[in-house]
């Protein structure tokens, strides 16, 4: 066997490195939104990743403030799970429901 004849610096192709970008929303009702934004760790345009929190927003049967780089800011890099490279694949971008979301 060569040095070079091994596998370990390879990612499975199933593997995708999120950036999670932690977020709280006041609602109309006074409580705190708090969700994570996920999306693929080389997107690093705040205006997109905003976006995609305001479309989530929209999706809400109730009222919320804003959403802006106050509310939403980048935490930590994490490996996705399946599910959630499902959801980026299709949507760009996934929401993990902290509080109050419902």
């Amino acid at each position: 066997m060569k040095c070079c004849d091994n596998n370990y610096n390879l990612k499975p192709e199933n593997s995708m490195e999120i950036a999670v970008w932690d977020t709280y929303v006041k609602r109309k009702d006074d409580q705190i939104m708090h969700f994570d934004i996920l999306v693929p760790s080389e997107l690093e345009d705040e205006s997109i990743i905003l976006n995609f929190g305001k479309l989530y927003l929209k999706s809400k049967s109730f009222q919320t403030g804003q959403i802006t780089s106050k509310e939403c800011q980048f935490c930590h890099l994490e490996q996705a799970t399946k599910e959630m490279i499902a959801s980026i694949k299709e949507n760009g971008y996934t929401i993990i429901e902290m509080e109050n979301c419902d």
